[in-house]
């Protein structure tokens, strides 16, 4: 897949400003600080197009990127970010578990964890909140780059183990400097639609 447009189309905070065309959506949820506005650069290849952070929290909408005039990618508020309001944490659970519930254009999740490291345990609990509704999910591994090969293999094993990853659920090894996994999320991507 060649991505020739894109457009952050709508950022919404609430259901009557999603998108009304009924294209597909494809749903990047994962930690802050997790890599997400980042994956969404090397996915359409733009430097800043999506604008990464330092500070983590700082995606506080639902973002809606139209590729191609065809598909939504949709970049979720990451999770498991201790310096947000319970108010604010609680809007934004709810925000999310009624899109997650309720969305028909609502595709596929790409749920983002940190190949470095064993999966939070709110990474764990939004694997279990998205198998119990029997949403389909791809985890992408991020920041791979920063794991020899040699460590690689087990460093894969360890995360598959940790989520107890579902017969039919994807696992995708992804890095923003070396591109790797790139081609594979465009292709399943494509697959969908």
């Amino acid at each position: 897949m060649k991505i020739n447009s894109v457009d952050l189309t709508i950022s919404a905070v609430r259901r009557s400003q999603y998108p009304t065309d009924n294209k597909p959506e494809f749903l990047l949820v994962g930690r802050s600080n997790v890599g997400k506005s980042s994956f969404i650069n090397t996915l359409i290849n733009r430097k800043n197009f999506a604008r990464t952070s330092s500070t983590p929290g700082k995606t506080q909408t639902i973002n809606f990127y139209l590729i191609n005039d065809t598909f939504y990618l949709v970049d979720a508020p990451g999770y498991g970010f201790a310096n947000l309001g319970r108010s604010k944490k609680k809007k934004f659970g709810l925000m999310m578990e009624d899109y997650l519930t309720n969305r028909e254009n609502l595709k596929q999740v790409f749920m983002l964890i940190d190949f470095r490291h064993k999966p939070s345990s709110d990474d764990i609990l939004m694997y279990e909140f998205l198998k119990h509704y029997k949403i389909p999910v791809t985890i992408i591994a991020t920041k791979s780059d920063k794991i020899g090969i040699t460590k690689q293999q087990s460093q894969r094993s360890m995360l598959l183990n940790e989520l107890d990853l579902v017969v039919g659920d994807d696992f995708i090894v992804f890095s923003n400097i070396t591109k790797t996994g790139k081609i594979e999320v465009l292709e399943k991507i494509e697959r969908i639609i």
